[in-house]
């Protein structure tokens, strides 16, 4: 008797077997990853009470991705409460229907020009958000070198005189040392959850403060003394920063309105001769002259900001 087709059926069922075992296998991992996946994406920014998320799919997709995971970073740097998949669909969105807007009312070659800003303009946004949390943040920095001072001179230890600012103080320092905190009650040590909260919040006022801190946790020395200076310190440069904000004020507006300008006198022009705009851009020419004015008024406004800014 020939023991080849017993040998061939019996390799072909037991192919058969492996193959069914490592499809139900693969099936199994994949929905188990994919719950692992929905519960890690949901756990870092749980919705609020009568808060649905949405684009979830989208938000999932963009998060494990370089450039969604350094977005989320960013909107996370703000204190918005969205996600990575509404800012990015919102900002299509609104791209788009800038797009339709500027062909409509100005010429079709408009269309591109109005997206690229309106993208250009969410970016902005973020940056807006991020700096007006970060100034938030250091004008609370002398209340907290003064709760600190006064936690440390009442015989408290530094990590609980950290968790008591974080429930005293408002957003957005209250948040920050909450996080901070919590960090601490896992494991980290002073100087790794001070050094990320600098990271998260670059500014000179908080590095010295953190530098502070840090120095006298580690040398094991007294801090009240330098946290009462610091905190006189931190007061004078607040308002030294309010008084040059204020004197900077009409430029910061004029860095704005010169841009403005170009674009109403484009609408005024159109107003006074129709269809003149798209005559204009139906050539070469006048695409390529269009496209240069934009860029220098998008250059005078990036000098305008940059010689109006000045370090306190």
């Amino acid at each position: 008797m020939n023991p080849l087709p017993p040998l061939t059926a019996g390799a072909a069922l037991l192919c058969g077997v492996l193959a069914v075992a490592g499809v139900r296998a693969y099936v199994t991992g994949r929905d188990r990853h994919q719950a692992l996946v929905d519960r890690l994406s949901d756990a870092p920014a749980p919705p609020p009470a009568g808060r649905g998320r949405h684009f979830r799919r989208t938000d999932r997709w963009l998060r494990a991705t370089r450039p969604g995971a350094r977005l989320e970073r960013r909107i996370a740097s703000t204190g918005l409460d969205v996600t990575v998949g509404e800012f990015a669909v919102g900002a299509v969105g609104a791209a788009a229907g800038m797009w339709i807007l500027a062909a409509a009312v100005l010429a079709p070659f408009f269309g591109p020009l109005a997206a690229v800003v309106a993208l250009w303009s969410a970016h902005g946004f973020l940056a807006w958000q991020r700096r007006k949390r970060i100034e938030k943040f250091i004008n609370q920095l002398p209340e907290l070198s003064r709760i600190l001072a006064n936690a440390t001179q009442a015989g408290l230890a530094l990590r609980t005189a950290l968790g008591m600012a974080a429930e005293e103080m408002e957003a957005p320092a209250g948040e920050e040392l909450a996080e901070v905190a919590d960090k601490l009650a896992v494991g980290h040590s002073v100087d790794e959850a001070l050094g990320e909260l600098a990271d998260r919040l670059p500014s000179r006022e908080l590095v010295v403060l953190v530098t502070t801190l840090a120095l006298s946790h580690r040398a094991g020395g007294t801090v009240v003394s330098s946290l009462r200076n610091l905190t006189a310190t931190l007061e004078e440069r607040k308002e030294t920063r309010r008084e040059v904000r204020t004197q900077l004020s009409q430029v910061t507006v004029t860095a704005y309105v010169v841009p403005l300008m170009g674009i109403g006198t484009l609408l005024l022009m159109d107003r006074i001769a129709p269809g003149s705009i798209d005559r204009m851009t139906g050539s070469w020419a006048g695409q390529a002259a269009v496209v240069a004015a934009f860029g220098l008024y998008g250059v005078g406004f990036f000098l305008i900001r940059r010689l109006s800014k000045i370090d306190v």
